[in-house]
């Protein structure tokens, strides 16, 4: 971890940031007076996995899936149980 002053992080705010783009730093602090007062740092670049299909083969619809649909759409519409 680097610390530098705040003059030192507006005049080389470039190099900071290519030092974290690089590896070269995992996070910079910034201080001001001698106390830290902000933290410089890298954006997490990780991409999400995939998402689509994950429950794929995990478990079976059952073929009367939509045998409830007008009675569910009722109660959405505040029409009580029948």
């Amino acid at each position: 971890m680097q610390a530098v002053n705040m003059l030192q992080a507006k005049t080389n705010l470039s190099r900071l940031v290519e030092a974290l783009e690089q590896g070269r730093e995992r996070e910079i602090v910034i201080a001001r007076n001698g106390h830290p007062v902000a933290k410089l740092v890298p954006i997490d670049t990780a991409t999400a996995g995939k998402r689509i299909g994950v429950a794929k083969g995990l478990f079976e619809v059952p073929d009367d899936i939509d045998a409830h649909n007008e009675e569910v759409a009722s109660l959405f519409m505040g029409g009580g149980l029948s």
